[in-house]
C-alpha cells in the first residue's frame, strides 16, 4: 500500500511568511496589499495593530503584555507569532536597554493611507471611454465566472468537450493535479481527485498559489501580480476598469486570470475588464467561508445510503461519481448508492472520508440544511469506518538500530529515546529499535558519546 499525501491549501499567511523579508517589503508598498493582511489577522493582533498604528515610538514589550489577561495568553503568543512571522511589526531597543515593539514602517504608512484615505488611486478610471456599450450585470457576470471555471474542473475529469490553452493544461500538470504520459492526453491525479471535492473558494486560492509559485519562471514581477490580485479584492461587483498603465506581464496576467473566470475582458485587446465574484473573495483564500455558495443545495443523503442529487451539470455528476455508484439518471436528477467498494475505491484514488463527508454537506439540499446534523450519522460514521478499514496500517519513516553488543547498550539508548519522544518501534528481544528521522540525529550524537 503506498503512502497516500494529503493535498493541503495554505492560507494567506502561510504563503506570505515563505516570502523573503525583500519581497515582503515591497509588497508592503501598496495600500491593497496592507489592508488585505490586515484584514486576514486574528482579532486581537488587528486590536495590536490600531493600538500602534500612530505611535511613531517603540512601546516596551511588557506593556504590551498588559493588554491580555494571564488566561488569554495563548491567543496574546498566537497574535504576536502571526505580526512576527509577517514581519508587520519588530523589536527595537529602547534607552536603557529594554526592548520594545514598532510596527514595520512601510506597513503602517501603507495601511494608514487604506484607512484614512489619500494616496493615488488603485485603478484607472474608464470614464474617458464613456459608457460601455456591452456593459455586464452581475448576474451575467457569476454566471460568465462559474462556466469559465467550470470549463477547466470538465477539462481534469476528462470531458471531451472541455478545451483550455496549453499554458493552463501545463500548470495543472506542474501542480501536480494532472500528469502527461509522452504522446498521452494529460490525466487526472490522486491529487487531482481531491483538489474537485475541495469547494470553489479553495480551489481557486490553490491553484492561485500554484501559478505564483511559477510565476517568477515565466518572466513575472510576483509583487506586481500579487498587488494586482490585492488590490481586485478590493474592487466593486459590476463595475468596469482600465488596464491603461499595465505592465506587459501584468497584461500576459491579465489574460490568465480572464481564463480562470476571474475577470471578465470581451475582447483581448478590450481597454477594460470587469472583476468578477471569484476575483473579489480570492484574497479570504481558505479562511473565508467554507460554503460554497454556487454548488450548495444540489444533495439529498438518506440513512439507506442512496444519494439524490437534483442537477444537471455534467461535473456534478462527475463529483458524486467519484465516490458512490450511479443507479439511475433523469433529466435533473440522479440517484447513487455510496458503498463501501465505491468508497474504498475512492479513498484508492487519493480521497479521504473527511472530504466525501465535506463535499456532502457543504452541498445538502436546503431541506437537509433544516435538520441537526445535517448528514445522518449512520453515513458520516460509516464512510470514515471504510477509510479506517483499509488503512489498518500507519506509515511512519525512520532510522533502524540494531547490532547492539548487550542488552544494557540497547536499553540505554532505548531510554534516552523516550525521554526525547522519537522512538517510533521497540523489540527488546532482538535488541532492534526504530526512531523518527527528525530524531535520529540526536540519538546518533547521545550514542557516540556514550561509547567515548
Amino acid at each position: 500500500m503506498k503512502l497516500r499525501e494529503q493535498l493541503r491549501c495554505k492560507n494567506l499567511h502561510e504563503f506570505l511568511k515563505e516570502l523573503s523579508p525583500a519581497v515582503l517589503d515591497r509588497l508592503y508598498n501598496h495600500p491593497a496589499t496592507c489592508l488585505a493582511v490586515f484584514r486576514e489577522l486574528p482579532q486581537l493582533a488587528k486590536n495590536y495593530v490600531m493600538r500602534m498604528l500612530f505611535l511613531e515610538q517603540p512601546l516596551p514589550q511588557a506593556a504590551v503584555a498588559y493588554w491580555v489577561k494571564k488566561e488569554n495568553q495563548k491567543e496574546h503568543e498566537e497574535s504576536t507569532g502571526v505580526l512576527s512571522g509577517l514581519r508587520l511589526w519588530h523589536t527595537q531597543q529602547l534607552p536603557g536597554g529594554l526592548q520594545g515593539l514598532i510596527l514595520n514602517p512601510i506597513f503602517k504608512d501603507n495601511l494608514r493611507i487604506a484607512l484614512l484615505g489619500g494616496g493615488k488611486a488603485w485603478a484607472d478610471d474608464t470614464s474617458q471611454f464613456g459608457p460601455d456599450k456591452h456593459a455586464r450585470d452581475i448576474d451575467s457576470l457569476d454566471k460568465y465566472a462559474i462556466e469559465r471555471w467550470e470549463v477547466i474542473l470538465h477539462f481534469m475529469v476528462g470531458s471531451p468537450s472541455a478545451a483550455v490553452s496549453q499554458d493552463l493544461a501545463q500548470l495543472l500538470i506542474q501542480a501536480g493535479l494532472m500528469r502527461s504520459e509522452a504522446g498521452d492526453a494529460p490525466c487526472i491525479t490522486s491529487a487531482g481527485f481531491q483538489f474537485l471535492l475541495l469547494d470553489t473558494a479553495s480551489q481557486l486560492w490553490y491553484f492561485t498559489l500554484q501559478y505564483l509559485k511559477t510565476a517568477e519562471s515565466r518572466g513575472m514581477d510576483l509583487v506586481e501580480i500579487l498587488s494586482f490580485l490585492f488590490q481586485l479584492s478590493f474592487s466593486t461587483l459590476g463595475r468596469d476598469y482600465s488596464v491603461e498603465g499595465m505592465s506587459d506581464s501584468l497584461l500576459t496576467f491579465l489574460q490568465h486570470l480572464r481564463e480562470f473566470g476571474l475577470v471578465f475582458q470581451r475582447k483581448r485587446k478590450s481597454r477594460r475588464y470587469y472583476p468578477t465574484r471569484l476575483a473579489i473573495n480570492l484574497a479570504a483564500g481558505v479562511s473565508g467561508t467554507s460554503v460554497d455558495a454556487h454548488n450548495q443545495g444540489f444533495v439529498v443523503v438518506e440513512t439507506n445510503y442512496r444519494i439524490y442529487a437534483y442537477t444537471e451539470s455534467e461535473l456534478q455528476i462527475a463529483l458524486v461519481a467519484l465516490f458512490s455508484e450511479l443507479l439511475y439518471r433523469f433529466p435533473n436528477l440522479i440517484v447513487a448508492q455510496v458503498t463501501r467498494e465505491s468508497v474504498q475505491q475512492a479513498i484508492a484514488n487519493g480521497i479521504t472520508a473527511e472530504q466525501i463527508i465535506h463535499f456532502l454537506r457543504t452541498r445538502a439540499h436546503p431541506v437537509m440544511l433544516k435538520q441537526t446534523p445535517v448528514l445522518p450519522p449512520t453515513i458520516t460514521d460509516q464512510i470514515a469506518l471504510w477509510e479506517l478499514e483499509r488503512d489498518r496500517l500507519q506509515f511512519s519513516e525512520g532510522v533502524l538500530y540494531n547490532q547492539f553488543l548487550s542488552q544494557v547498550d540497547f536499553e540505554v539508548l532505548r531510554n534516552h529515546a523516550k525521554d526525547l519522544g522519537v522512538l517510533i518501534w521497540e523489540n527488546p528481544q532482538n535488541r532492534v529499535m526504530v526512531v523518527t528521522q527528525a530524531g535520529h540525529s540526536d540519538v546518533k550524537k547521545f550514542w557516540k558519546r556514550q561509547k567515548h
